[in-house]
């Protein structure tokens, strides 16, 4: 792998987290930049909640950076600190990166369902047709599911732990794509071609599993959008089920061309 080197032609990237030491993105970033031949350089940044303004207003100010991405717990909470967001971020809610324009605006879009649907296509897991159960109706999980009804599922079931947000982000989802039939539920898979789990739980150690694995038929497929640890519990007991898996990491990995045309990253100079 080619030596990073950082100077002061280098366009920065930061992530924007709390906590932290869960963030991958920058590596998997920083590796294809540098396969590219792109004088970018991409680093996580620790931001707490009470500090977030003030950390958005100093990167308007500083002139190499050429964007962010936002993660847990920023998606949300950043939308009014920015000048515009994309009609897709708009629709969702929610912010996973923001390109910075030379005079300081701040411009917001939501890659997350687009890079998770072409995830699964790239591990050969279509949506179009498909009962899908989601987990989780947070941040990401609002990107995940207006990007499953886009790419054509039949049904979107969604279980949350307040179910009324649950059956807030569906009544959403239904009136932006009516061909998915999609409804608040259990966590119960029997029955569904595809789970998709879009909470954190799985991220730390001793963390419950989502659902009862017992029910997970051999023909589901289970997808995560956690990163790290890449196998979280839930994929290795339906892998164990027989089931086909797809990792986090394939979402972040499918949005790599996405944030390219988002911060109009070209080619390297000649």
């Amino acid at each position: 792998m080619t030596e990073m080197r950082i100077t002061g032609r280098t366009g920065i990237m930061l992530m924007l987290a709390d906590p932290v030491a869960h963030v991958v993105g920058s590596l998997r970033l920083n590796d294809r930049f540098a396969a590219e031949g792109l004088d970018i350089a991409v680093s996580p940044l620790h931001v707490g909640p009470a500090d977030l303004a003030t950390v958005i207003d100093a990167l308007r100010r500083m002139r190499n950076v050429l964007g962010f991405g936002v993660t847990i717990p920023h998606k949300i909470a950043v939308l009014p600190l920015l000048d515009a967001t994309t009609p897709r971020a708009a629709r969702i809610g929610a912010v996973n990166f923001v390109r910075r324009d030379a005079d300081g605006r701040l411009t917001g879009d939501n890659l997350d369902g687009r890079g998770f649907v072409d995830g699964l296509a790239g591990q050969g897991i279509a949506l179009r047709g498909r009962r899908v159960l989601q987990l989780g109706a947070g941040g990401a999980g609002r990107a995940v599911a207006f990007g499953i009804a886009e790419a054509g599922a039949r049904e979107l079931v969604i279980h949350n732990r307040t179910n009324e947000r649950a059956e807030a982000l569906a009544a959403d989802v239904a009136a932006a794509y009516p061909g998915c039939i999609a409804r608040a539920g259990t966590n119960d898979p029997s029955g569904f071609d595809l789970v998709v789990n879009t909470t954190s739980m799985g991220m730390h150690e001793g963390d419950a599993l989502p659902l009862d694995v017992a029910h997970l038929a051999a023909g589901t497929d289970v997808a995560e959008i956690i990163m790290t640890p890449a196998i979280t519990p839930l994929l290795a007991a339906a892998r164990s089920r027989g089931c086909r898996i797809s990792l986090g990491t394939s979402m972040l990995d499918a949005q790599y061309v996405l944030v390219k045309e988002l911060l109009a990253i070209g080619a390297p100079a000649a």
